[in-house]
């Protein structure tokens, strides 16, 4: 057994998602666990460089995880042919240069989503990727979590029969930083710096149809900014015009209709803060982050409606768990390992730029839906 190194271009990591998520539950994580295991047994153990644009708030990350490579030059970690990886965990309005950039420097690729703000710009850095025959990808953390990975097991063993519906709810109330500090960064309700829900969030819903349930043929979509004036960081009253919630229905392939609730505006009455639902002929289920519930037809409950009479029937007693059938990693993590085993030895992987492209496609069919008031049609990229 031999031990292979990877260098990795980590840009953008000193952030929430890039600190917690990449570097310390993913890489460092990999690392501490002796690498990654090839199909062969050998091993890559990747060996990070933390890039910042502030020195002091970049040091002291890479030594607080004992990283002993950072540096505030991206231009110069581009030009080392020792690191082979780019990752890019910063602003999405920034990352379709960079990638460009990287790309051109002969890196593979792999950033977080959505991986940029239109259509045009991610099909751009897809085709120079595939030009280039370079390895790229990106992220799509939520079909690894375990209550979509049941719900997907569910799927595959045809427990539902014929899928009717699916319905996603999402959201929690996010402050507006008045009476509470605010729990979400003030540019995702500022058009002019990429934020809005549609273009955050239905990124993420797109891969998660797609790959979970069906793929997505058409959106009708309508978004709100429900909270027009919000406080940032520093407690100054700012003009809130981005998005902050989004109702949207999507027709499946197969006659699947899904329809998901995206929303800063909502305090959760529910099991998580995110939850999917899926009913077909054979039976039902309810997923979370991490448990799913089940309900088959033959223990199906025969309620009858009456409202004059509190409702007799225990409609929660005849939905059992689905077992946890496998161990489930950080999903994060789990991604990182598929890519590194996609760069290093070529395993296939499914979540690349092109694929990530076609959730800036939902994102702009969602928005041309809203304003024109009509359903608009995916067609294929």
């Amino acid at each position: 057994m031999t031990t292979r190194r990877l260098g990795i271009i980590m840009n953008g990591v000193t952030g929430r998602m890039g600190t917690n998520q990449h570097l310390i539950r993913s890489v460092l994580a990999i690392r501490a666990q002796g690498g990654v295991t090839l199909s062969n047994g050998d091993k890559v153990m990747p060996d990070p460089i933390l890039i910042g644009r502030n020195a002091d708030k970049t040091a002291a990350l890479a030594k607080q995880h004992g990283v002993e490579r950072w540096s505030t030059d991206l231009d110069k970690a581009l030009s080392d042919k020792n690191d082979e990886v780019f990752f890019d965990a910063a602003t999405t309005q920034m990352r379709p240069s960079l990638l460009e950039k990287a790309i051109k420097a002969g890196k593979h690729i792999y950033c977080e989503k959505p991986i940029a703000t239109t259509l045009a710009e991610a099909m751009k850095a897809a085709e120079l990727a595939e030009k280039a025959k370079l390895k790229n990808g990106v992220v799509a953390d939520k079909l690894f979590l375990p209550g979509l990975m049941k719900l997907k097991f569910l799927r595959d063993s045809g427990f539902f029969g014929r899928m009717l519906s699916v319905r996603g709810e999402f959201g929690y109330w996010v402050f507006e930083g008045d009476l509470q500090p605010i729990q979400r960064p003030s540019w995702n309700y500022k058009l002019s710096e990429g934020g809005g829900i549609i273009l955050d969030m239905l990124c993420h819903w797109r891969y998660v149809l797609d790959n979970t349930f069906a793929p997505v043929k058409s959106v009708s979509c309508r978004g709100v900014t429900h909270i027009p004036k919000r406080w940032d960081e520093a407690g100054k009253e700012y003009k809130a015009d981005a998005d902050d919630a989004a109702y949207a229905t999507f027709e499946l392939e197969g006659g699947v209709i899904a329809h998901i609730n995206s929303s800063w505006c909502v305090r959760p009455y529910r099991d998580d803060l995110v939850t999917f639902q899926v009913d077909g002929t054979h039976g039902s289920a309810i997923a979370g982050l991490h448990d799913c519930q089940m309900q088959a037809r033959q223990v199906t409950p025969r309620p009858v409606w009456n409202p004059d009479v509190k409702q007799p029937l225990d409609l929660y007693a005849s939905w059992q768990p689905v077992p946890d059938f496998q161990p489930f990693d950080n999903g994060f993590k789990v991604q990182w390992e598929m890519f590194i085993r996609h760069v290093v030895e070529n395993a296939p992987y499914k979540y690349t730029l092109r694929e990530g492209a076609k959730g800036l496609q939902l994102v702009e069919a969602a928005t041309q839906s809203w304003k024109e008031r009509r359903w608009v049609d995916l067609p294929a990229l």
